[in-house]
């Protein structure tokens, strides 16, 4: 089965352990890139890329908890697999009530986590095409006039053309031209298309 070609990012401070997943990785077709510290990966982590992080949970310096906070800080929303050593039981927990995506007790059964793996690169392959598809709304909205902007607020409030004609103090002819445009540019064949696309732009900048 092939494999995404997103990365997979490993951060572990155990040099061993660190290249030892990662030619597990990578002989199983996954890119896969290693970082011995939280810090180490911080400073080259960029919100564009798209990509799954694996990283012990318990490290010195930044903790695996720690870094995660940091990257949802910095926008980067990538799903995150932590492993724990024995005991670390109750911080794994809390890493899931922190939004980690899933984690793995050391030894750690292989076939497992690399299904954890699986599903969380085709989360970031998912949260990547919407990603992609609200920049390319955010950017029909940014296209639009103010007043085909005005006549879209009032579209999506579910008002009709003599309303917004009302509204806008323009003639009902006026508005139809506007909305053509309006719908034109945002690339929709419909009311409920609009919509959907407008709430897709606004729940991106809505996120925490």
């Amino acid at each position: 089965m092939s494999k995404p070609a997103l990365t997979v990012h490993v951060v572990d401070d155990d040099e061993a352990f660190r290249d030892s997943l990662l030619w597990l990785l990578d002989s199983h077709g996954y890119p896969a890139r290693g970082h011995d510290s939280a810090e180490a990966l911080l400073e080259t982590i960029s919100p564009a890329e798209s990509a799954c992080l694996v990283a012990d949970v318990r490290m010195p310096g930044l903790s695996g908890l720690e870094l995660l906070d940091e990257m949802r800080a910095r926008d980067v929303r990538w799903p995150v697999i932590f492993i724990t050593g024995h005991g670390d039981l109750p911080m794994a927990v809390q890493a899931l009530r922190q939004g980690a995506f899933d984690f793995h007790e050391k030894p750690f059964d292989q076939a497992a986590l690399f299904a954890s793996v699986d599903r969380a690169l085709a989360l970031a392959s998912q949260q990547q095409a919407q990603a992609q598809s609200r920049a390319r709304v955010g950017a029909r909205l940014e296209s639009l006039t103010q007043r085909e902007r005005e006549v879209l607020e009032l579209v999506v409030q579910g008002k009709m053309n003599k309303l917004i004609a009302d509204a806008l103090g323009i003639s009902i002819k006026t508005v139809e031209v506007h909305r053509g445009k309006m719908m034109d540019k945002m690339q929709v064949r419909s009311v409920a298309e609009l919509i959907h696309a407008v709430m897709s732009a606004a729940d991106e900048r809505a996120l925490p």
